[in-house]
């Protein structure tokens, strides 16, 4: 047996061990939460005594979307965190109703793990932080401050509303959308102007791009970015290296409220800017699967809906199909487990999604 063999073996039985973990935890009556102990009333099998494998969450078929639009949120508490104060953070919102999810420490925990895979050189512990993206209603906004502050910083934020940069462009109001990104762009460069500890920058990839339009971050003293959305191609990856960070750090990442952070794979001349990510196992896993049999995985390398499940004590959604698509990509010695590679949204969708900002 290989050494990733061997690896990927042992993070698998980790994975085993830790879905019984989490299922007994959701479907107990003394902790589970109202959502999973309702379901689990109507079921003819008792899912802590059946559900021992991952393979096994099958069994549970999709998690339904409509499950997290609406209320009453409090059926997703579940009773192990009674009288802890809880955060409920949404989705973007930019189809339909946004989905809400619960919080308590994942969102702490999700940005402690990703911190540990930031190299110190180039997002130095003690460094400020500028944050330039979504804040209002959705998780990065408390998550990126913990990570700053995690790593001994403070975080500087400048908040972007998605929601009206969409509602602009289905008016077919472009410049004003562009004039609003401007502003945003305008807050972010008086930040990094007047406070001269700010290192470490999160935004999205088209703020980024509008940013470095009117600085050379390197000469503004950053030295790392952390960078997220769904406009993350191999072509913005290659353009980000090559032409607008002149030598400054880039880690891209895949993260959304429901999953936590997939952190991007280290730079290989052979992927060739391909944008590999690895989700956060055993906490969170992804899947490529088939669009129309969904419970079916994709070879590696071939190209299918992206399939989440997410596996904290806070927070049970197995086999969620997601509305991105990607390719397989096989475990890595760092992350042994199944990759994505280069997700963008999926296309049957991609006519009723606007993207906007991100």
């Amino acid at each position: 047996m290989s050494e990733i063999q061997a690896k990927t073996k042992a993070a698998r039985s980790r994975l085993d061990a830790w879905v019984r973990e989490v299922v007994a935890w959701h479907f107990s009556p003394e902790t589970g939460c109202p959502f999973w102990l309702d379901y689990a009333a109507q079921l003819d099998w008792d899912p802590r005594r059946e559900v021992q494998t991952y393979e096994d969450l099958d069994r549970f078929g999709s998690f339904q979307d409509e499950w997290l639009r609406g209320g009453p949120v409090r059926r997703w508490v579940p009773r192990g965190y009674s009288g802890r104060p809880v955060y409920v953070f949404e989705t973007g919102g930019s189809t339909g109703v946004p989905k809400s999810r619960i919080n308590v420490e994942d969102f702490r925990i999700d940005y402690e793990m990703f911190s540990e895979t930031l190299p110190d050189e180039h997002f130095p512990p003690g460094a400020d932080w500028l944050a330039v993206g979504p804040t209002g209603p959705r998780r990065l906004r408390l998550a990126v401050e913990h990570l700053a502050q995690h790593r001994g910083g403070i975080c500087f934020m400048v908040d972007l509303d998605p929601r009206w940069v969409i509602k602009l462009l289905k008016m077919g109001q472009p410049k004003m959308a562009e004039q609003y990104k401007q502003h945003v762009v305008d807050q972010a460069l008086t930040l990094l102007r007047a406070h001269d500890n700010i290192r470490c920058l999160f935004t999205t990839p088209k703020l980024l791009e509008a940013l470095c339009e009117k600085v050379s971050l390197r000469k503004m003293g950053i030295t790392g970015v952390f960078c997220g959305g769904t406009e993350m191609t191999p072509q913005f990856h290659r353009f980000a290296v090559e032409e607008l960070l002149d030598g400054v750090y880039f880690a891209p990442t895949y993260g959304n409220t429901l999953m936590g952070l997939a952190v991007g794979k280290p730079r290989l001349p052979e992927d060739n800017y391909a944008i590999i990510y690895y989700p956060p196992a055993p906490r969170a896993m992804i899947e490529v699967v088939e669009p129309d049999y969904p419970e079916r995985v994709v070879n590696y390398g071939e190209t299918g809906r992206v399939r989440l499940t997410t596996l904290t004590r806070e927070f049970f959604m197995p086999r969620f199909l997601e509305r991105d698509e990607a390719e397989r990509e096989p475990p890595f010695a760092l992350y042994p487990w199944d990759g994505v590679r280069n997700v963008r949204p999926f296309a049957r969708l991609q006519a009723a999604v606007v993207e906007g900002v991100y």
